[in-house]
């Protein structure tokens, strides 16, 4: 019988990410952090996440706040709130911890956890990638992924509509 109290213990604090970050770092785990709103999951962000995982032996994922995510798409978004999205993306089995920030950028939480690895999907330039800087000074690398064309949480959400007007 599987234990789905384990979903809802993957979503962290802050104070609790740092403490488990603490307990993986004795045991020299290799730790990778990657972000993103994540409103409607998709096979584009299953592949994100999935090249993400493979960076490291954690898999922490930032997702961007209900308030975070509004000033970033528009009025009209989130479509699933923080908690929906940080549940969901708990319950993958590739994703080992999930903490919500309110911030634009995960910069302030990356400088904070400071993974081994930062990892981002599309066509940045790693100067471009937020946090990037604290994560290779101190020691770590990024990695940026090629995103899946034609899956997009607007692309599906412009879809909805025409089916309805």
């Amino acid at each position: 019988m599987k234990t789905v109290d384990a979903i809802s213990k993957k979503i962290f604090t802050l104070p609790q990410l740092l403490a488990q970050i603490a307990s993986w770092r004795v045991m020299n785990k290799k730790i990778a952090f990657t972000n993103g709103c994540f409103d409607i999951l998709h096979e584009g962000h299953i592949f994100s996440l999935s090249e993400a995982a493979k960076e490291g032996d954690y898999l922490i994922v930032g997702v961007n706040s209900d308030n975070s995510t509004k000033r970033l798409k528009g009025p009209e978004r989130p479509i699933n709130h923080e908690h929906s999205r940080a549940l969901l993306l708990a319950s993958l089995a590739i994703v080992d911890a999930v903490i919500i920030f309110d911030e634009d950028t995960p910069r302030e939480l990356i400088t904070a956890l400071l993974p081994d690895v930062l990892v981002k999907g599309g066509d940045y330039t790693v100067e471009q990638i937020a946090g990037s800087k604290e994560v290779i000074a101190n020691g770590g690398s990024v990695v940026i992924n090629p995103i899946v064309e034609g899956f997009s949480t607007t692309g599906i959400i412009s879809q909805i509509k025409k089916s309805f007007s």
